[in-house]
């Protein structure tokens, strides 16, 4: 059993300390919006945020997680509020089309926010360079997250993650 604080809320894992943690959120948080793409650490699909942080959700167990804040894309936005403005300028953008990559793809630009609230297009690039999508060629994504990053500035608010 591992307690965590997961989308701000205090919960028991109960998992055995070497599950990976993608099948801990999957099957006994419940939680399937984190995506296996490829169970190696090299799609990005599993991304979740650790204490601000991306982590490939498929490489860690269950036992590195003890204490530390969880972020899936179930706690992006609150469950009967409105979408967090990476969430609307994806469907805005038609960024979002299988639905594999997204979540992984939403969780590190909100990271990537975080850190640098007026990115290049270069540096939004490079920030995603370990998520991979198979269907919008990224100019989408791009596009989306350069509309949020200007959203939040507005907004006066840098989306800690």
């Amino acid at each position: 059993m591992t307690d965590i604080t997961l989308n701000g809320c205090a919960l028991t894992l109960e998992a055995s300390g070497m599950t990976r943690l993608i099948d801990a959120l999957r099957l006994n948080a419940g939680l399937t919006g984190t995506k296996e793409g490829c169970g190696e650490g090299e799609c990005g699909a599993c991304t979740v945020l650790i204490d601000g942080d991306e982590v490939l959700s498929c490489l860690i167990p269950v036992c590195q997680v003890e204490g530390r804040s969880i972020t899936t894309i179930e706690g992006m936005s609150p469950p009967a509020g409105p979408l967090d403005p990476l969430q609307e300028r994806f469907i805005a953008r038609g960024a979002a089309q299988c639905g594999i990559c997204t979540p992984g793809m939403l969780l590190t630009a909100r990271s990537l926010l975080a850190r640098n609230p007026e990115p290049t297009r270069e540096a939004v690039r490079e920030g995603l360079a370990g998520c991979l999508c198979r269907c919008t060629g990224y100019q989408k994504i791009i596009d989306a997250v350069m509309e949020a990053a200007a959203v939040y500035r507005q907004e006066g608010s840098h989306r800690d993650a």
